[in-house]
């Protein structure tokens, strides 16, 4: 078993103490989590006995970008379990692509859901969460409970329209740039990281973003080797692809969520993604887009915890 990659410093994340402060009845805590070749900088709240539900997050967000969502959760009496995912803010950041295959990553989602216990568990993902959990569930589809997706489509329909829909791959051209060697790095780091910046403001409702909530995103992308940790997902997608699961069709129960004006990725392949679940129910969220989470915060917790509290049928909503 390879060592963890050293992670940032154990000090405390200042942003814990800063939510805790807005709001002290979340109990906010944190913690470092070792797996076989990274540590993980977790960030939990809600009482230490309740039951677990492991929040994941996209690009290029880390646990904090949860946060419009934790109180809601933790009201409903759940304890809620945020990681900064591998090669994110305060997590390791280990070296090379193939750190970075969706295999290494449903590992790392693997030790997550060991450290919460032996029982199934509840799982809300957005974005490259989402990909990591709908992996997951091919893979290990016993340790799931529940599963709520967020604007990402079943790895097999993203494949397909990759390959097959002149539309979809034009809304993914971002995909292919960040292949390229170093110049996508220094090009988001540029000003004080304003490209970085444009990701949120371009591809989200006006307002959805504040200015200081562009500079908490941007000072966690400033870590030492962050920008190329984070690129190394789409990279290591492209060149050390996955070893296919047997299984295609999702076991647990799923509820996906589409924000409809999403300019990422087409509705079709949400409803081209229900198909491949066992027990799938897709709703589309109108007025929001791939931040679905912050532009449509009520609306999602609604949602997310009508879904872990009940179970899913298999039906479309509008």
């Amino acid at each position: 078993m390879r060592k963890p990659d050293p992670a940032p410093g154990a000090e405390s994340d200042p942003l814990v103490a800063a939510l805790a402060a807005q709001q002290p009845d979340l109990a906010l805590r944190e913690r470092f989590l070792d797996l076989p070749g990274v540590r993980l900088h977790v960030v939990e709240a809600g009482p230490a006995e309740g039951r677990p539900v492991l929040l994941l997050h996209g690009f290029p967000e880390f646990w904090w970008g949860w946060r419009r969502q934790i109180a809601a959760l933790v009201d409903a009496g759940r304890r809620v379990v945020i990681p900064d995912l591998r090669g994110y803010n305060r997590s390791g950041k280990p070296k090379g692509l193939r750190a970075y295959g969706l295999d290494a990553l449903t590992d790392d989602l693997s030790g997550l859901m060991d450290d919460l216990g032996s029982a199934p568990v509840d799982v809300v993902a957005h974005d490259w969460g989402g990909a990591v959990a709908w992996w997951g569930t091919l893979r290990f589809p016993e340790r799931f409970a529940r599963l709520v997706i967020l604007n990402v489509p079943h790895p097999s329909v993203m494949r397909r329209f990759l390959r097959t829909n002149r539309a979809q791959r034009r809304r993914s051209r971002y995909l292919f740039y960040f292949q390229l060697p170093f110049f996508p790095e220094r090009k988001l780091r540029a000003g004080d990281f304003q490209p970085f910046r444009s990701i949120f403001r371009r591809t989200s409702r006006k307002g959805t973003f504040s200015a200081g909530d562009l500079d908490t995103y941007a000072a966690a992308a400033a870590q030492p080797g962050a920008i190329t940790a984070m690129l190394n997902w789409y990279r290591a997608a492209l060149w050390y692809p996955p070893q296919r699961p047997t299984q295609r069709i999702v076991e647990p129960s799923v509820h996906l969520l589409w924000g409809e004006d999403d300019v990422a990725l087409g509705a079709d392949m949400a409803r081209a993604s229900m198909p491949l679940c066992r027990d799938g129910r897709l709703t589309f969220i109108p007025h929001a887009g791939h931040w679905v989470q912050h532009e449509a915060a009520e609306r999602v917790n609604e949602l997310i915890l009508a879904t872990l509290q009940a179970p899913a049928d298999r039906a479309d909503e509008r």
